[in-house]
């Protein structure tokens, strides 16, 4: 089955949807927090429903892999808060500006299934709490690409970025 990635253009924009609606000052607060309290193989709570069927692309729930995916991604720009995605701001780049380390960045670009969900939770809890919004789009594609060739040319783009900050 190829990745569940939207055509060009449909990820960044799927992304900047999912932030500007949870950004927006009219997002109920309590929606806000289930989103943001939601674990990676837990049942999904009913407003993540609500949102991904006002918000998410139509091919979200194509399969559970997918459906999981867009739960963190969800979860994650919850957690970050208000604006958590600027497109300006690559990944490994911001990873590198805040001090993540080096054995970190080596688990999130590895991990895959349920791991990687939950290590990308991990990293946005991290960014939030150093109040550094990031590109979400490389997040997304960490968990929503599925093809090795892929996932290794995203991985390589990240750690250069990473490392692009000690040249």
């Amino acid at each position: 089955m190829s990745a569940p990635i939207l055509p060009d253009g449909g990820l960044p924009t799927a992304i900047a949807r999912v932030d500007v609606e949870l950004s927006s000052p009219r997002y109920p607060t309590g929606d806000r927090a289930a989103l943001r309290r939601m674990i990676p193989g837990q049942p999904s709570p009913l407003p993540f429903y609500r949102f991904a069927t006002r918000v998410l692309p139509d091919d979200w729930d194509r399969d559970a892999a997918s459906r999981q995916s867009w739960m963190a991604i969800v979860a994650g720009i919850a957690l970050m808060g208000p604006d958590a995605h600027r497109p300006d701001r690559r990944l490994g780049r911001v990873l590198a500006e805040v001090g993540y380390s080096e054995t970190r960045l080596e688990r999130l670009l590895a991990a895959g299934g349920d791991t990687a969900r939950t290590l990308v939770l991990r990293t946005a809890r991290f960014l939030a709490a150093k109040s550094a919004p990031c590109n979400w789009v490389d997040l997304a594609q960490l968990l929503l690409i599925r093809q090795a060739e892929r996932r290794d040319d995203l991985a390589l783009r990240i750690a250069r970025d990473f490392y692009a900050q000690w040249a």
